[in-house]
């Protein structure tokens, strides 16, 4: 099987001159049910010169998986008059609902703030585009904010040591995705780096989709909201009437 996939990528390499990544990802579709608990990516790949031969020089691997971009408004919390309120806020138009980071070594050993920043490797470097005129350490605090947030939901994560590099030729890096991801096309990018540069790169898909009943439900909200509204205040007030009836009857 894995001198298959070497040969079938030196096939694809025919007429290139540079470094190429060949990336694969176990799932190119995951199935959200009732009930789904999560699932694992196993993404792949090779990176090979135009003949089929190892790239050479020892290289690094860094592979961000990236999902659906969403605008966003975070808002701080200070004391007033004995309560909690809500003060100043800040709003991003493309926070990704999740991001996750596996590289063979720490970013930090493998390439400067700059080229982190370029590429978006690792949370600090998340471009989240704010909206408006924003203080920069305003900025800062409220990306760091959001970014502490999804940590703790599992939606945001960074693994320094999580891709493993076999004879500098093939490479395999495992990525959790928790039970409350958001479904959408998620982008997994892998970039081979030698000497603080950027050699090589690529980019496979990945799509998240509800089926079953939970799809149903997500199309009938989108495509005849008005009808799903009603529908959807009819059964609480149904289920509240229920439960009302059974107290009375205890």
């Amino acid at each position: 099987m894995r001198w298959a996939f070497l040969l079938l990528a030196s096939l694809m390499l025919s007429g290139q001159r540079d470094a190429i990544l060949v990336p694969e990802v176990s799932q190119n579709e995951v199935q959200v049910r009732q009930g789904f608990t999560g699932t694992e990516l196993l993404l792949f790949g090779a990176i090979l010169d135009p003949a089929g031969r190892r790239a050479g020089a020892e290289y690094d691997i860094v592979v961000v998986l990236k999902g659906p971009a969403e605008p966003i408004r975070m808002r701080e919390k200070e004391r007033f008059a004995g309560i909690w309120v809500n003060a100043a806020s800040s709003d991003f138009r493309s926070a990704p609902s999740f991001f996750a980071v596996a590289a063979s070594r720490p970013v930090e050993e493998v390439v400067d703030d700059r080229t982190a920043a370029i590429y978006e490797l690792g949370t600090e470097f998340i471009q989240l585009s704010p909206s408006g005129q924003i203080d920069p350490e305003k900025e800062r605090r409220f990306a760091a904010g959001l970014v502490e947030q999804r940590e703790r939901l599992g939606l945001y994560k960074e693994d320094m040591e999580g891709v493993a590099i076999n004879e500098q030729v093939l490479y395999k890096a495992r990525i959790a995705l928790p039970s409350n991801v958001t479904t959408g096309q998620y982008t997994a990018e892998t970039f081979a780096i030698t000497d603080g540069r950027v050699i090589a790169s690529a980019v496979a898909e990945v799509e998240v989709r509800k089926v079953g009943m939970g799809r149903f439900v997500e199309l009938a909200s989108q495509d005849w909201s008005l009808t799903y509204g009603i529908v959807a205040v009819l059964l609480s007030v149904g289920m509240g009437w229920v439960a009302g009836r059974l107290f009375s009857m205890i």
